[in-house]
């Protein structure tokens, strides 16, 4: 037996109060467990896997914020709050809307738990004033009991301030993105501070964080095997190159080192910034052993401001030398073709060396996709002719890798080793996506409590500081 469709519902609400929009909430929920029984079954509750308070200080990001909310919300059901300053409404007023997605017929499989739709509510909030200075007191009425609170802040948080700490305390985890803070160098250190200081249960995330997962990935990969541990005690130097100028881009750079030097024990000596972006500090390693680090500013197309371009690591160990370089966005270098006509792959495009990584990810994906096509050829064939299969079957597919290949490179890392007098080990990857809902989503399902990137924040926020 099926239960009854509701279609989408919404309301809004013009100077109204939070018991008002409490009271709405609550009609859409009892609606919704209406449809959701059948005639000889209990009303069954709408469920909610976490409650995702999102903070936004203009109209464009509360617009983010309710798409990514929503675009989460497909997989994860949840109540999200969407609260926004409103400074051309009077003191004290609150506009509210509630928006839910219709729901769909329960089959009798998913009354037995083998499938569910998913339900979420998106509250949005328009309030007069700074949001933190009653952020507390607005979503504290309307969070859903027994289910993980995260505030996820899109501008810049009022680190220090007693609404801040109370907006927190009803929270489970605050989630920043480092990247988009006004003042970035003084609001990091004080993101730092607040991870310091916050209380035990609280998790800290940001988005920052997970941009940088692809670089301590392949960083971490190199050191893997165990003929390379060794390599960890005989690093000597770490260069970063980094586009924009401006101590606030060196944050991300920072927050790697303090990754590496929380990691194996490195203490900082000292460190000084110079014009052009320039940075240069010495960590000691051991009582005998110092560990240059260096980073500087460098033009790349297709990186924003702050993010990483390129990491270098150098070392020896047990008498054998070895450099790794990891590089996003490799330059590629068009070679001329003579005029004899149409040329082979190999002389439109030389082999080897950094303009050729954007090339090697098009051959992989032409490989995959020629594979599947000739696995499949039979049932296509059948398909697109009507002959039956195995009948006048196609020759092998060809697919040509120049066609897949992007003009955009800037999601592409190119990773070279050099361990001794070896030839050198060539590694090619394209980076996941990096947008915004896939890396909250990420950081969300860590519950945002990660102790590798809390100590990395301190270490980086130590560096940053003695700059």
């Amino acid at each position: 037996m099926s239960s009854r469709p509701v279609d989408a519902l919404e309301w809004k609400g013009e100077g109204v109060t939070i018991a008002q929009v409490l009271d709405a909430l609550t009609e859409f929920r009892r609606k919704f467990a209406q449809a959701q029984s059948t005639d000889d079954d209990h009303p069954r509750p709408r469920n909610s896997v976490m409650t995702l308070i999102a903070v936004a200080a203009t109209e464009a990001e509360e617009k983010l914020a309710q798409r990514i909310c929503t675009a989460i919300a497909v997989h994860h059901p949840s109540l999200a709050i969407v609260v926004r300053d409103q400074a051309n409404v009077q003191p004290g007023r609150i506009d509210a809307s509630i928006t839910a997605p219709p729901t769909v017929h329960v089959t009798e499989a998913t009354a037995a738990g083998t499938a569910s739709p998913a339900h979420y509510e998106l509250v949005t909030l328009q309030v007069r004033g700074p949001a933190a200075t009653h952020l507390a007191g607005l979503v504290d009425p309307l969070l859903v009991s027994g289910v993980p609170t995260y505030i996820w802040w899109l501008g810049t948080p009022p680190f220090g301030s007693k609404e801040l700490r109370d907006a927190l305390d009803i929270a489970d985890a605050l989630v920043v993105d480092s990247a988009g803070f006004a003042r970035p160098y003084h609001s990091f250190l004080s993101l730092a501070d607040t991870s310091a200081h916050a209380h035990r249960r609280l998790g800290l995330a940001d988005l920052q964080w997970a941009r940088l997962d692809p670089w301590r990935e392949s960083i971490a990969q190199f050191f893997a095997p165990e003929a390379r541990r060794p390599f960890l005690s005989g690093i000597s130097e770490i260069g970063i190159d980094y586009a924009g100028a401006g101590r606030g881009n060196r944050i991300p750079s920072a927050t790697l080192i303090g990754w590496i030097s929380s990691a194996l024990g490195w203490k900082l000596q000292r460190a000084v910034g110079g014009a052009g972006g320039v940075v240069s500090a010495q960590f000691e390693a051991d009582r005998w052993r110092i560990v240059d680090v260096a980073f500087r500013s460098v033009a790349k197309p297709g990186l924003v401001e702050g993010e990483v371009g390129t990491v270098r690591i150098v070392g020896t160990a047990g008498g054998t030398t070895f450099r790794l370089s990891i590089a996003r966005a490799p330059e590629r270098i068009r070679h001329p073709t003579p005029d004899l006509g149409p040329a082979p792959f190999q002389h439109q495009h030389a082999t080897g060396g950094e303009d050729d990584a954007g090339m090697e990810i098009a051959q992989r994906k032409a490989v995959q996709h020629r594979e599947m096509a000739f696995q499949n050829r039979d049932s296509l064939h059948h398909t697109a002719t009507g002959d039956p299969p195995g009948e006048s079957v196609p020759p092998r597919p060809t697919v040509f890798v120049r066609e897949r290949r992007r003009a955009d490179n800037s999601m592409v890392l190119l990773t070279l080793i050099d361990i001794g007098g070896a030839d050198t080990l060539r590694h090619v990857q394209r980076i996941e996506s990096d947008d915004d809902a896939s890396l909250l989503v990420e950081l969300l399902a860590l519950g945002a409590h990660d102790q590798v990137f809390a100590r990395s924040l301190a270490a980086g926020a130590e560096l940053m500081r003695a700059l």
